[in-house]
């Protein structure tokens, strides 16, 4: 991955699609989008993607090697091809990966079975906005880059479901776009993640974070590890 040109799309990506890569932030997930980004993984299969890193996030590594990411059920929404998913199965965790994206779930079954994880982990088709999981079914959430795509009217029931979903005193790890990138609909202050959250979980961190992403682009993040 670092030989690609930042901002510019991965190999394999070209026309429409990447023109939506290289805008991607912009791109909201609701109803008339949903073909769009299930494209994106169509065309693109295993990619590389601006993303997707190639291995963890390190901030999700940092924090289950400190032991702050406790229980066994994780879901990990918007999972794309499942690689922080698979890294929390081989740490022991039974991880469930959704994405809206068809293709996406299906290599990251297949890459499940290729590390010998795939008895710890379920990923399937589903839109996040819809999760019919029973509550309390997840100790752990992580949500790296969805919420960030979530439309302002959806951004409450969003986070409702999340509360609803965890266990008690369940964890959510969030990874969203900062507003040191500029002005967006979806780059958030500190104080808007804040004020988002903290009406239905404990703030345990919030930090911002800058990353090099898989096009080899630097762009800033706020991580939120919160609790319910």
């Amino acid at each position: 991955m670092g030989g690609l040109i930042p901002g510019r799309p991965p190999p394999g990506l070209t026309g429409a699609n990447s023109s939506l890569l290289s805008f991607r932030r912009w791109l909201p997930v609701d109803k008339q989008n949903y073909d769009k980004w299930k494209e994106v993984y169509r065309r693109g299969g295993e990619g590389p993607y601006p993303w997707d890193l190639g291995r963890p996030r390190d901030f999700l590594v940092d924090l289950v090697e400190k032991g702050m990411i406790g229980g066994r059920r994780a879901l990990d929404t918007c999972c794309g091809l499942g690689t922080n998913g698979l890294y929390l199965a081989e740490m022991g965790f039974e991880v469930t990966g959704i994405d809206i994206s068809d293709q996406a779930v299906e290599i990251a079954g297949r890459r499940a079975k290729e590390t010998g994880t795939a008895e710890r982990t379920n990923f399937h088709a589903s839109n996040f906005m819809d999760m019919d999981f029973a509550a309390g079914s997840f100790d752990f959430v992580l949500d790296v880059g969805c919420f960030h795509h979530v439309v302002p009217e959806d951004r409450l029931p969003f986070i409702e479901n999340i509360h609803r979903v965890l266990s008690p005193g369940g964890r959510y790890l969030l990874m969203c776009f900062s507003d040191r990138m500029g002005p967006s609909w979806n780059h958030f202050s500190e104080q808007q993640v804040r004020d988002f959250f903290s009406g239905h979980f404990k703030i345990l961190i919030l930090k911002e974070v800058s990353s090099v992403e898989g096009d080899g682009a630097t762009r800033y993040f706020h991580i939120a590890l919160m609790e319910k």
